[in-house]
């Protein structure tokens, strides 16, 4: 039989708490029945309910196992190599299981080399209505958030090489947009220490909204970090929430005449 789509665009309506799997070489449902384990590896059947990583010696034959225990679907490691989950975090041999949540999580396990094997899980939750079709449905619009004129044409300047989707970009210095407000806005009195409180005070107006990234450094670090992590957050979050889009580049539109000395 051959296999559905990613789990990752849903699943059929089915009863709360069924979990879904999926590799490239399977797919498989589990009720949730208390003690049901579902194990996945290199191995075959009985040993293991899923393979994944067929091919590679570095999967252990039974690499990990999924048990409903107490309303919940835990994970668990038993294989030799690190399996990776979203965000980064990793889980060894040693490490405790973790709960999944509903929804869709996406598993990777370290084989040889730079190889990771895919292994795909959803668990069913109340409101899972599986793959409804919703063409003619208003699309939803993303979130952008509230910039004044003088914010937006400072953030444009800053984030210049966001807004023409240069590989790995990184702001404009302070001295930078100093030099290229002064010429396009002469009147406006622009300089380092006005943009550094004009970008302060955006980042603190928009830190707790739901801003996608962090925009204030922990204050139990004990000192201010001497690198532009939260201005790039900051210009990253306004360009991939189309609050910044590249027509704003417009507001730059006398770049062509600026001198050497601002380039």
């Amino acid at each position: 039989m051959p296999l559905s789509a990613s789990l990752a665009r849903g699943v059929a309506p089915t009863t709360p708490g069924t979990l879904h799997a999926r590799t490239v070489t399977g797919e498989l449902s589990a009720p949730p029945h208390q003690g049901l384990t579902v194990r996945f590896g290199r191995g075959e059947k009985p040993d293991v309910d899923l393979g994944v990583g067929v091919d590679d010696l570095r999967v252990s034959r039974r690499h990990g196992e999924l048990t409903y225990l107490q309303g919940m679907w835990w994970l668990r490691n038993t294989g030799q190599q690190l399996v990776r989950l979203p965000r980064g975090r990793m889980m060894h041999l040693t490490t405790e299981p973790i709960p999944l949540a509903t929804g869709y999580t996406p598993l990777f396990v370290k084989g040889s080399g730079y190889r990771e094997h895919l292994v795909e899980l959803y668990v069913a939750g109340h409101d899972d209505q599986g793959m409804v079709s919703r063409r003619r449905a208003d699309t939803v619009r993303p979130e952008t958030w509230s910039l004044d004129d003088d914010e937006r044409l400072l953030l444009v300047v800053l984030g210049q090489r966001y807004l023409l989707y240069e590989e790995d970009p990184r702001p404009l210095t302070y001295r930078q947009a100093a030099e290229r407000l002064a010429y396009l806005r002469p009147d406006a009195k622009w300089n380092e220490r006005r943009i550094e409180f004009r970008v302060e005070a955006v980042r603190r107006r928009l830190h707790g909204t739901g801003f996608k990234y962090p925009l204030l450094h922990d204050k139990s670090e004990g000192r201010r970090p001497a690198d532009n992590s939260l201005l790039h957050n900051l210009i990253r979050g306004l360009v991939e929430s189309t609050t910044l889009v590249p027509p704003d580049l417009e507001l730059m539109e006398d770049e062509e005449n600026w001198p050497d000395s601002a380039l």
